[in-house]
């Protein structure tokens, strides 16, 4: 029995501390975005051409308040208040990468009772209205999870009340540095997703993969419980905002 489109679920995390890079769950040269396919894009081609990002780094002192500044001025519209609480006034995301694709490999298949292929397909449609946002930054798809900055796969259902996860990893400066995404093909009491469902819960991970947090908007998709099923224009503002601004703390 499919379930109906309702209530997902909250999109959880760990945090864990290492060394040199941090992972956590959930992270100005302007690219138009767009949605490509890489069929044949090997892992040579994309270091030599990750080899000209050069993010720039967090800043501190007397940016901090300047920072702020913009936040002021820009927050009517958006929950950034939301995220710099969860995130103890910190913010993470990915460094403008100079018109150089985040790669995508979306598990093509899974073993799983009730997956189907179309559930590919609407991930995809959820990374390509995300990148319909003017963002710094565009996706294009590759075959070869080797060749992937982001993973995607699929597990038959949480042990938690969940239906959606994803994990990244950032540096000392608080950049993302890369990320995975698990999708549920069943709700954890055993109801399987339908097709807007899954797409609605990739767009809530997809959120938390660009830096998001979860919001108290419940008409955002970034709610803790997803309950609507396309980005809300507080959600698009939000996260023009964040690639607006340097990652780090803000304190």
């Amino acid at each position: 029995m499919r379930a109906a489109f309702g209530i997902l679920s909250l999109s959880l995390g760990i945090v864990v501390v290492g060394a040199s890079r941090r992972a956590a769950a959930a992270p100005d040269h302007v690219v138009s975005p767009s949605m490509e396919r890489h069929t044949s894009v090997s892992a040579g081609t994309i270091a030599r051409a990750l080899a000209v990002i050069t993010p720039v780094r967090s800043r501190g002192g007397d940016d901090h308040a300047e920072t702020r500044r913009r936040i002021r001025n820009a927050q009517a519209g958006t929950y950034i208040d939301d995220i710099l609480r969860n995130r103890d006034s910190s913010l993470s995301r990915w460094p403008d990468r100079h018109g150089v694709p985040l790669t995508i490999w979306i598990q093509p298949t899974a073993r799983i009772d009730d997956f189907t292929t179309n559930f590919v397909a609407r991930v995809r449609q959820a990374f390509m209205e995300w990148g319909s946002v003017n963002l710094p930054m565009r996706f294009a798809f590759v075959d070869d999870s080797a060749d992937a900055d982001v993973h995607v796969t699929w597990i038959d259902r949480f042990k938690e009340p969940i239906s959606g996860r994803t994990r990244w990893s950032r540096d000392d400066d608080w950049w993302i540095t890369d990320a995975n995404i698990v999708l549920a093909v069943h709700h954890n009491q055993g109801e399987v997703l339908d097709e807007d469902s899954m797409r609605a819960m990739a767009l809530h991970e997809i959120g938390h993969l660009l830096g998001l947090d979860h919001t108290r908007d419940s008409m955002s998709v970034m709610a803790p419980k997803v309950r609507v099923r396309q980005l809300s224009d507080a959600d698009r503002a939000t996260v023009r905002l964040i690639y607006a601004l340097p990652a780090g703390p803000l304190r």
